[in-house]
């Protein structure tokens, strides 16, 4: 999940990378003016990506039909950090994700008319009407709420088992419905990628789209509703620590996910935008990876890569992919490099409420990767021991091998998997290593995974211990329209 609630993010040239926040006082044509003059004074004819973060209530009047307040965008030359002006629930919504970027010369606030008949549709997908999803979501009432992205809002809803008909609440089958945010900057072209990777790609580990509503302006999607939400959730914004082999569990089922992408797949495909908000998961913690609307095909043929504008999230886009906007399967890697870190250390990939030198979960955490007698410290202070210690410095060394600046050097996602599968077997606890028993437990409690924002009581603590058999709220992270300021 990304930067903040009102941030924007704008790739600029050649490695730049510029944040924008927003002020509600003022016109979206102001807005769009505010874009182009600065585009102006720059000079420099370069691309530009955006990212918008919406209210839902905005969102949610727009597909009611009435007016929504926009928004005036103001730039700084500062980067922040995912954590600066995040509110505690940010969505984990299935397919929603408020920390992609988007290109804003690739979408724009008005909504194409494209004919259903001209869309390319997976024959297994429903086709809704606009009035069945939303009387399935109780009128987008807000107790239906599940979070909102750049896309629009996410709502939960209920169908027939086999059919598009909606059903009384707790009956028939549970389903996540997301909504064109029509003032969103992600649009009608992210909806298409969705409809088109995940109406054709059905594996357990990507998340089931069940099907679509294109109706006038309206373009609706509807997914399968996974209980527990997503893993950035809770590794981040939960008192109790995810049990170790759970964690080790998810990164196995999200590498199995890219590995079929990269390599199982009719055609390649490059996801993008791998991160701990885009990974849902079910009730048995089996993850699912959700949000195709940035998913590229991959290079076929003799062509080594595909260029494309820069367009992710910060943090966890591959450095070669930054600096020439060249897209290969090896720059989803890296970001499940940057992923395999956050599993093991509890730390968020940005974070810059943490100590210097410690802002960077990359640069801080590869000097304790290969010193022996610093290692403990990348490992969640949370777990308290209760982990494999054999298995963590295997899984540290694949992350770091994940990392290398050099993109050919990088493994591949099957062989990822390959290397995940046994780290699940190994018995050996760190507790009771004689090593770890020697460490100083002040030293041990360096490494928590509540950051600073939580001590000082900005993140909500009270929770369910994980894995005891408590649901979260679903396919976005929390039950409160906060989830729409991402």
């Amino acid at each position: 999940m990304g930067l903040g609630p009102d941030a924007i993010e704008v790739w600029e040239g050649i490695g730049k990378v510029k944040y924008i926040w927003r002020n509600k006082k003022k016109t979206s044509a102001e807005k769009v003016e505010k874009v182009k003059k600065k585009k102006s004074e720059d000079g420099n004819g370069c691309w530009v990506g955006l990212r918008v973060v919406r209210g839902c209530i905005s969102s949610r009047s727009k597909v009611d039909g009435s007016n929504s307040t926009t928004s005036t965008i103001i730039c700084a030359e500062n980067p922040r950090s995912s954590d600066e002006g995040s509110k505690e629930n940010q969505p984990n919504l299935a397919a929603a994700s408020c920390s992609s970027a988007t290109s804003y010369d690739e979408s724009n606030s008005s909504t194409p008319k494209v004919a259903s008949d001209d869309l390319k549709i997976a024959s297994q997908l429903r086709k809704f009407t606009f009035n069945e999803l939303k009387t399935a979501t109780r009128n987008f009432r807000p107790e239906s709420l599940l979070g909102e992205g750049g896309f629009g809002c996410v709502f939960k809803g209920w169908i027939e088992e086999n059919g598009t008909a909606p059903v009384r609440p707790g009956t028939g089958l549970t389903v996540a419905v997301k909504t064109l945010n029509h003032d969103g900057l992600q649009g009608h072209k992210e909806w298409l990628a969705e409809v088109k990777f995940l109406g054709d790609l059905i594996h357990p580990n990507l998340v089931k789209l069940i099907g679509y509503c294109i109706e006038n302006d309206q373009r609706l999607l509807a997914y399968e509703f996974l209980p527990r939400g997503s893993l950035e959730n809770h590794l981040f914004r939960r008192s109790q620590p995810v049990a170790w082999l759970i964690r080790m569990k998810i990164a196995l089922g999200a590498a199995k996910g890219l590995a079929f992408l990269h390599q199982e797949a009719e055609r390649p495909v490059i996801y993008r935008d791998f991160k701990t908000s885009n990974i849902l998961l079910d009730l048995q913690y089996n993850a699912k990876l959700s949000d195709f609307g940035l998913a590229k095909d991959g290079p076929e043929g003799d062509n080594t890569h595909v260029s494309t504008r820069v367009m992710g999230t910060y943090g966890y886009a591959a450095p070669e992919y930054v600096m020439t906007g060249h897209l290969t399967s090896k720059s989803d890697v890296y970001s499940f490099g940057v992923v395999l870190l956050e599993i093991l250390s509890g730390r968020k990939s940005m974070d810059k409420t943490r100590p210097t030198g410690e802002h960077n979960l990359v640069e801080w955490a590869k000097p304790l990767i290969v010193d022996r007698r610093r290692f403990y410290r990348l490992i969640d202070a949370r777990l308290g021991g209760n982990f494999s210690m054999k298995g963590a410095q295997k899984a540290a060394h694949l992350a770091y091998r994940c990392l290398i600046r050099d993109s050919k050097a990088r493994p591949l996602m099957s062989e990822v998997v390959e290397e995940l599968k046994p780290i699940l077997d190994m018995k050996d606890t760190a507790r009771s290593s004689y090593f770890y028993q020697t460490i100083p437990q002040r030293a041990l409690s360096t490494n928590t995974g509540i950051s600073q924002q939580a001590k000082n009581g900005k993140q909500v603590a009270a929770y369910m211990p994980i894995g005891s058999g408590s649901s979260s709220s679903g396919n976005a992270p929390s039950p409160k329209p906060n989830h729409c300021k991402q």
